[in-house]
């Protein structure tokens, strides 16, 4: 178990006076546990010198701007999956379930394909499952990192930690799939409303299977639950 995927989580999740204050914490939680590659720590080090520096207005308002706002920023790993279909819903049904076979137990309204989630249920799990699950949504992540590079926002380092973390590459017909969804801008109202408009992207023969998904829950059915879970800060 790792708390650098807890300190991963609470980076992606909404900033909050708690977050702020604890942004030392993480950084120093990512540097001495080593799962992150040394050349990482800098890069993660510009986003909590943020978390430091900044008003804490100003970093919620960014934090919408990107993840909220911004739909192909989502961090709802099916959203770039199952888009608004109805095998979503299904899918997150059955990882909730698996979550709490694993004891991780959460609220009535949180989706469960919320990735600062999805780490904070990694870090229950043993490094080596942790990394086979991570590798799962790899192709999402690596197109998340694309989509932030561009935005040259320092939330990116937390993506390419993720990507180094799970050592391997993505799906290149995944993430080929995934660089054709349009890269919304948040300014431009009628491309977003035409963004939203689009069918959902879908992985595999059509919408009555998804392997990639499927995949994913399977794994996390895999392993021995972790006798406590340590709660962290989730939006």
């Amino acid at each position: 178990m790792s708390n650098t995927y807890k300190a991963l989580s609470a980076l992606l999740s909404y900033p909050t006076k708690e977050i702020k204050d604890a942004a030392g914490e993480i950084e120093a939680i990512i540097l001495n546990e080593g799962l992150a590659p040394a050349w990482a720590i800098k890069q993660v080090t510009r986003l909590t010198d943020d978390f430091k520096a900044l008003d804490l207005y100003e970093l919620q308002e960014r934090y919408v701007f990107l993840f909220d706002r911004t739909r192909s920023l989502s961090l709802h790993l099916f959203e770039h999956v199952h888009g608004e279909s109805r095998d979503r819903g299904q899918a997150m049904v059955d990882l909730k379930t698996l979550y709490g076979e694993g004891g991780l137990e959460i609220g009535a309204n949180e989706l469960p394909d919320f990735l600062p989630l999805f780490l904070e249920y990694l870090s229950t799990r043993s490094d080596e499952e942790a990394r086979t699950l991570l590798k799962e949504p790899l192709s999402v992540i690596a197109a998340l990192k694309e989509r932030l590079e561009k935005r040259k926002t320092p939330y990116v380092a937390v993506f390419r930690i993720l990507e180094s973390i799970a050592g391997d590459e993505p799906s290149k017909r995944e993430l080929d799939d995934l660089r054709k969804t349009p890269d919304d801008d948040p300014n431009d109202l009628e491309a977003l409303d035409a963004v939203w408009e689009d069918e959902p992207v879908i992985f595999g023969p059509g919408e009555e299977a998804c392997p990639k998904v499927s995949e994913m829950i399977d794994r996390m059915n895999v392993g021995d639950a972790p006798s406590a879970i340590a709660k962290t800060a989730r939006s």
